[in-house]
């Protein structure tokens, strides 16, 4: 059985919060998908058409470009005669004949002057005349006619026909001028009292003109058939298809806008592809990943992740953002792999990037484009130690991603070499996956948040935390000399077997420098850290000592959490006695006290017993280490003998009997301690003596 995959009992609970979990998850990517096709188009005019062969799903009309609606506008415009009302202007003719009539009488005026005069004015308001608000106004709009009524007759004049008050003024002065009279003599009536405007804009008449105009103007011209075919891929978008094209993408903007309902089976549809692929990722977890249900931050992050970049690809898609290309997909797989291991990566990978690419129109490409750059993202970061390898592994993603679309490209007869094709090459999805090979660099800081968020311990952390010049290790090495030496064999020693079994090296050998940390409280009282022949437990009875030595645990526990050491490194601090005896006192108690009932809880280390393989490796690889001071000699046998003997005891005390550690791991285990043990103590083989009597 995999040691990911142990068996255990799962709860109804536990089955009602997965249930809820992937239905929520299922909601809430349904819910984001777009559910229109125009939506993932990208279209350039003079670029080759990047997408498959486009054929009209039906009838729809060509729409107008912008600059011929503007054209037609503008001709509409130039035939607009906007409304005027002619009024009488009896009142100021009326008070013109009342101010000068008297005048002629008494001989002030010539009758002559006054008839010319009175005819002009009555001339003038005939014609009309316009306020200098109004003039301003048609002439800015460049209106050439206007259309003037009066009761039930209207007519049309030219706007430069119209009098405003300064050419009415002018107008009347030059009849005056015809007969040879006085100006002078004119200027003393002061005409400008008698001429004031009366043609007054009519809005309503105006404004219903306009529309009327507006109105016999189409936004289309020309029609599409269904079936027809549009487009084919890599062929150039001329200016004729991109209008068909942007038609078809107005159309569709029109037809779901007048829609009351949802379009029912695009949805039943993306429902049951976005069900069947979480599906199948949890069944992936409970046929070979148990061990990640029941861990609340792992199935976390794995969420997390997982619904993350369908959200942004569908809010790219919608809002046409730029190209999907330029998100770092090759995050996730980055991530899964360092947190947990390289196949739950790749199968998480490609489950993501599947519900992805349901947003697409056309996903091929980018389904075999992000598969691949996953998959390389997994080969490099097989190990992650230092910064470095993010920055290669970015570039080899880029690299890859780049030759493997260029490949797809080559394929699809897109490029061919020898003529001028790579003119019409769309470099865009090209520089988007160079951004997005960038963007891969933000995986570090993003993986120091994720640390922190779900409580996760990378491989990069390990690493600075095993550095041995850190404070809590440097302390150790100067308060407990003898216990910093035990740990640092104890490390190599577990590291080695770890890697021969397949599991995580870094981790334990991180884990065995801090299991023992707790001996800084009472250094002398440890047998490694001992001088000159004193052991200070001879002054206490076994019960007392038992206690000091089991406090270890609990104290490295409290240092550990104060120094802020991650929970997986505080684990090995108290698994790696799990709940065994500290045998030495209990059976000298035993001993001294045949009579008394030994309790044997006051000799019990409070545990738990190891529950992942790298907990047991610890465990078997402490006790062989500080056993194996105490042999009297070295031999092959003697380090042998001594390294059964310890694990076997352990598995007969049942210690093993929580983590997924198998007997061929633990047989494989043993052979690496003989190996290195015997390499540590320089043991070598007897040589036989010579026998003098047969010589």
């Amino acid at each position: 059985m995999s040691r990911y995959n142990r068996e255990r009992k799962i709860t109804v609970r536990e089955h009602l919060l997965q249930a809820v979990v992937l239905i929520f998850s299922i909601v809430l990517l349904v819910w984001n998908l777009p559910r229109t096709d125009n939506t993932s188009f990208h279209i350039e005019m003079g670029r080759p058409w990047p997408y498959g062969q486009f054929i009209a799903p039906y009838d729809f009309s060509i729409f107008k470009t912008e600059e011929q609606m503007s054209l037609e506008m503008d001709s509409v415009h130039r035939l607009y005669e906007p409304y005027f009302e002619l009024l009488p202007g009896t009142s100021a003719i009326t008070k013109f004949r009342e101010d000068q009539l008297p005048k002629v009488g008494a001989g002030d005026m010539p009758m002559n002057l006054y008839g010319r005069l009175l005819a002009a004015v009555e001339s003038v308001y005939k014609r009309g005349i316009l306020s200098v608000h109004d003039q301003k106004q048609l002439t800015n709009d460049s209106i050439r006619f206007v259309r003037i009524y009066y009761g039930m007759e209207a007519y049309t004049l030219p706007v430069d026909e119209l009098f405003t008050e300064k050419t009415a003024y002018e107008y009347v002065f030059s009849q005056v001028d015809s007969i040879g009279l006085s100006r002078s003599r004119v200027k003393q009536i002061n005409l400008n009292t008698y001429l004031t405007p009366n043609l007054r804009y009519d809005s309503k008449k105006s404004d219903a003109e306009m529309e009327d105009l507006e109105a016999s103007i189409t936004d289309r011209h020309g029609m599409v058939q269904a079936g027809q075919n549009v487009i084919g891929r890599g062929d150039i978008v001329d200016e004729e298809t991109y209008n068909i094209l942007r038609s078809y993408e107005l159309e569709n903007k029109s037809r779901n806008k007048d829609r009351n309902v949802q379009n029912h089976p695009r949805l039943i549809g993306q429902t049951i592809y976005v069900a069947m692929i979480l599906l199948s990722l949890t069944v992936y977890f409970i046929l070979f990943r148990l061990d990640y249900m029941g861990s609340i931050r792992t199935m976390s992050l794995l969420l997390t992740l997982c619904l993350s970049f369908p959200l942004i690809t569908c809010f790219m898609v919608r809002h046409s953002l730029l190209s999907v290309y330029i998100i770092p997909y090759s995050m996730l797989p980055i991530f899964v792999r360092v947190f947990m291991d390289s196949r739950t990566a790749f199968i998480t990978h490609a489950a993501t990037i599947m519900l992805c690419a349901v947003a697409l129109k056309y996903p091929f490409e980018f389904i075999t484009t992000q598969c691949v750059a996953g998959l390389i993202s997994i080969y490099t970061l097989r190990e992650l130690s230092e910064r470095s390898q993010i920055i290669k592994t970015a570039f080899m993603v880029t690299a890859a991603s780049l030759l493997f679309y260029l490949s797809l490209e080559l394929i699809n007869g897109k490029l061919v070499f020898g003529d001028n094709s790579m003119n019409t090459v769309d470099y865009n999805i090209y520089r988007h996956i160079l951004v997005s090979g960038l963007l891969l660099l933000f995986s570090y800081p993003l993986m120091y948040a994720l640390e922190r968020v779900f409580g996760f311990t990378s491989n990069v952390t390990l690493v600075e935390l095993s550095n041995i010049n850190s404070d809590l290790l440097r302390r150790l090495s100067e308060v407990a000399p003898g216990t910093f030496q035990h740990s640092m064999q104890v490390s190599n020693l577990a590291a080695e077997a770890a890697r021969r079994i397949g599991a995580k090296s870094q981790l334990v050998r991180t884990g065995a420098l801090y299991h023992d940390i707790g001996k800084m409280y009472n250094p002398p009282f440890f047998t490694e850290n001992q001088t000159g022949g004193v052991n200070p437990h001879e002054q206490l009875d076994e019960a007392e000592s038992a206690r000091i030595i089991i406090r270890h645990v609990t104290e490295g526990l409290s240092m550990a959490e104060r120094n802020r050491l991650p929970e997986q490194i505080r684990e090995f601090i108290s698994t790696h006695h799990g709940r065994g005896l500290v045998k030495y006192f209990y059976i000298s108690a035993k001993n001294k006290y045949p009579n008394k009932e030994i309790s044997e809880d006051d000799f019990r280390y409070p545990g738990p017993n190891p529950h992942t393989t790298e907990q047991a490796i610890l465990m078997m690889a402490d006790a062989v280490e500080a056993s194996s001071r105490s042999l009297k000699e070295y031999t092959e046998e003697s380090i042998g003998n001594l390294v059964d003997k310890i694990i076997n005891g352990q598995m007969e005390d049942g210690f093993f009997s929580e983590c997924p550690i198998t007997f061929l791991d633990i047989q494989t285990v043993k052979e690496v301690f003989k190996e290195k043990l015997k390499i540590i103590y320089h043991t070598r083989i007897q040589y036989p003596e010579l026998n003098e009597e047969k010589a």
